[in-house]
Order: C-alpha cells, then sequence, then structure tokens
C-alpha cells in the first residue's frame, strides 16, 4: 500500500482525472478529501472511496474564494488531523468560448486566470503551514498541453496553465528544504468531461479523436484518467522522494511539433 495511512485533499475530484486520482489513491491506502463545486458528484465519488474501505469527506468549496477554500482545509484537518497530499487538479475553460485576441475579453480573463492559477495557489496556502508543521508534504498541480505547446490560441486558460508551471517550480525550489515536494503533470489528450462543453459526445468528436490518436499521439490512442493517475501516485508516494520541481509530460509521447495541424484541420478544440 503505497499510501497507507496519507490523507490527500483532491480538488475537481468529482469526476475526470480528479475522480481516477482519487480511486488510485484509494486503492493504494490513502483517505481522500473529494473537493468539487457540485457536491452530489463529490459525494458520488466519495462513496466509492467508502466502498474501497478508505474514509473519504466530499466538500463543496470554489477554489478561487479564498474564505471556502481555507473553510475546506479547516475541515480537513477537524476529520484527520492531516494534509500529506494535495492534487491541484480543478480548472476548466467554464463554459467560455473562443479565446483569441479577437474574441478574449478581460472578465473571461479574469474568470479562468481565477479558478485555473489563483485558486491552486490559495489551496497551497492554505495547505502548507499544516506540511510545514509536519516537515512533509506532497504537491501534484495539473497543467495542459496547451500550457507548452498549444495546438489552438486560447490566451486565458492556456497562460493560467503555463502560471501552474511557474508556481510548481517556485514552490518546490523554496519548500525543498521542508521536505515538501512540490511537482507537475502536464496532461496530453485525455478523454474526460472536460470536453462535453467543448465538444459534446458524437460524430464529430469522435472523427476528432481518431485524427488526435493517429495523427498526433505516438502510443496511436487518446488517454484515460487512469494513464494520469497512475504518474499522480508516482508522485504521491515514496517512490517519489528524491523528485521535486519537476514537469511531467503524460500525453502518450506528445509534444510533437506537427500536432498543431490536425487540430486546426479538425476544427480543434483546447485539450488537457
Amino acid at each position: 500500500m503505497l499510501l497507507e495511512n496519507r490523507v490527500a485533499i483532491i480538488t475537481g475530484g468529482a469526476k475526470g482525472m480528479g475522480r481516477g486520482i482519487a480511486l488510485k489513491f484509494a486503492r493504494e491506502g490513502c483517505d481522500v478529501v473529494v473537493n468539487a463545486l457540485h457536491i452530489d458528484g463529490a459525494e458520488k465519488v466519495a462513496e466509492e472511496i467508502r466502498a474501497l474501505g478508505r474514509k473519504a469527506l466530499a466538500i463543496k468549496a470554489d477554489i478561487s474564494s479564498s474564505a471556502e477554500v481555507q473553510k475546506m482545509v479547516d475541515e480537513t484537518i477537524k476529520q484527520f488531523g492531516r494534509i500529506d497530499i494535495l492534487v491541484n487538479n480543478a480548472g476548466g475553460v467554464m463554459g467560455v468560448t473562443g479565446g483569441d485576441t479577437d474574441t478574449a475579453t478581460e472578465e473571461d480573463w479574469d474568470k479562468i486566470i481565477d479558478v485555473n492559477l489563483k485558486g491552486a495557489f490559495l489551496v497551497c496556502m492554505a495547505v502548507l503551514p499544516h506540511m510545514k508543521k509536519k516537515k512533509y508534504g506532497k504537491i501534484i498541480n495539473l497543467s495542459s498541453m496547451g500550457a507548452v505547446d498549444p495546438a489552438v490560441s486560447v490566451l486565458h486558460y492556456h497562460c493560467a496553465k503555463a502560471g501552474i508551471l511557474g508556481l510548481t517550480i517556485n514552490l518546490a525550489f523554496e519548500l525543498a528544504p521542508q521536505n515538501i515536494y512540490v511537482n507537475a503533470i502536464v496532461p496530453g489528450p485525455i478523454e474526460t468531461p472536460f470536453w462535453d462543453s467543448l465538444q459534446p459526445p458524437g460524430p464529430e468528436r469522435d472523427a476528432l479523436f481518431a485524427a488526435i490518436a493517429g495523427k498526433e499521439v505516438p502510443l496511436g490512442r487518446i488517454g484515460t484518467p487512469e494513464d494520469i493517475a497512475g504518474p499522480a501516485l508516482f508522485l504521491a508516494s515514496g517512490m517519489s522522494d528524491y523528485v521535486t520541481g519537476q514537469i511531467i509530460c503524460v500525453a502518450g509521447g506528445q509534444p510533437l511539433s506537427a500536432h498543431a495541424a490536425t487540430f486546426l484541420s479538425s476544427g480543434g478544440r483546447p485539450g488537457g
């Protein structure tokens, strides 16, 4: 059991990659706090974790609100007495369309940055006093392939996810002497509900995924949440106790310089 007696907070844990990571951690002995904007989804995942024999707590919190984040962390400490692992997974485009220089607005910029970058910062700041007290912690931040090799122009989202990489490297540098590890995962194309508001399930999405898998991903397939959960487990466990400040692309072999052409010719959407 690689995470026996550990406690993790996973933001955006109700679906997709967050759910996959939560269940993977639970199978390895971890108790999990499942955060989401919608409590029903978080509670459903918490029940799945309890069915695996681990403790779970579902918490509704908007991570862009410092008050709600602090309340979540306080409740975690009250219930479990410690926080060993933080996975900053929550994020997305929240129904915002466009994002290039013709369509991006200041309002959209603020909204996307708040959730995807400021939110991760706020959760880190709330959790770190408890990790520093124990002189131990593992922080895993989820970025996006668009941060390092964008296929389309989605300025606010990709800039926020690039900021996640800067946050990761700076925290890792500062916190290494305190035995707190900070790393980032850059997902490639992963089939999750993230896509639903951008490209609903159907023939067009199937065609897009087939084009991506066949022409851009050396492994020849779209990823799954389980593909992200494995590297997250490595970074959360003792197997990575000499790894900090690293950015790991989990993308089937991406980035590749030619992949943008397929996205654009297929009416591509932001992914990751």
